[in-house]
């Protein structure tokens, strides 16, 4: 219980932990991020650490000028987090993907394997790179691809696309925004908000589809 309090607490006043990291561990906070986003998107265990809400306090903590870090280095090293981690958990994908999905298996049913496969032969990279922008569906995207067995070339591609265009989107709105007074003094709030805004279209889209399939049952 208290891990999961400890882990709240660090989302909800990341900006407050990335200071005291910066100045305990200086240049190693570069290594600490990182592990951080290559967790949150290389395990499909560990949806829960923060994506979104880190990089845009990483980003403000940079633009405040007084963290020693450099914001075109952070970018660099976290893209290679990003695409490296969602790798990772592709290729898990890849290879338990058969073993766990077996006819004689009740939970993960053949049948849920089948329909991962045609849907990401199908909309595949569209998938990879909108999963990148969705909490906890980001960490489970690259199994899901990496079971359905989507060539792993294509799914190189749309993985640099999208976890590229993550990292930069969240860590220079963070440099960009993350000083102004507003942001600054709400920033917790801010975090939720992000998150918020993260999940809704693929809540959206899943009622959506619960709608349609009522009729068609």
């Amino acid at each position: 219980m208290e891990i999961v309090k400890s882990i709240i607490d660090f989302i909800l006043h990341i900006d407050k932990h990335l200071v005291d990291i910066t100045s305990q561990y200086q240049g190693w906070t570069y290594l600490i991020i990182f592990l951080i986003i290559f967790a949150e998107t290389g395990f499909v265990v560990t949806p829960f650490l923060p994506g979104d809400s880190l990089l845009f306090a990483t980003g403000a903590l940079i633009a405040t000028g007084n963290s020693g870090l450099n914001i075109v280095t952070m970018a660099l090293i976290l893209i290679v987090a990003a695409f490296t981690g969602n790798t990772v958990n592709y290729l898990l994908g890849n290879y338990l993907g058969a073993k766990v999905f077996k006819p004689e298996n009740k939970i993960l049913k053949l049948d849920y394997y089948l329909k991962t496969k045609a849907f990401f032969d199908k909309h595949g990279g569209k998938a990879v790179i909108l999963s990148r922008f969705m909490p906890i569906i980001r960490t489970i995207a690259p199994f899901v691809a990496g079971v359905g067995k989507m060539p792993i070339a294509r799914y190189s591609l749309y993985n640099i696309i999208g976890g590229g265009a993550w990292i930069i989107a969240f860590l220079f709105a963070g440099y960009e925004l993350g000083t102004i007074p507003l942001f600054k003094d709400h920033f917790s709030l801010i975090g939720v908000i992000i998150i918020v805004l993260s999940v809704v279209p693929p809540i959206f889209a899943l009622l959506k589809n619960k709608v349609k399939a009522k009729p068609a049952a």
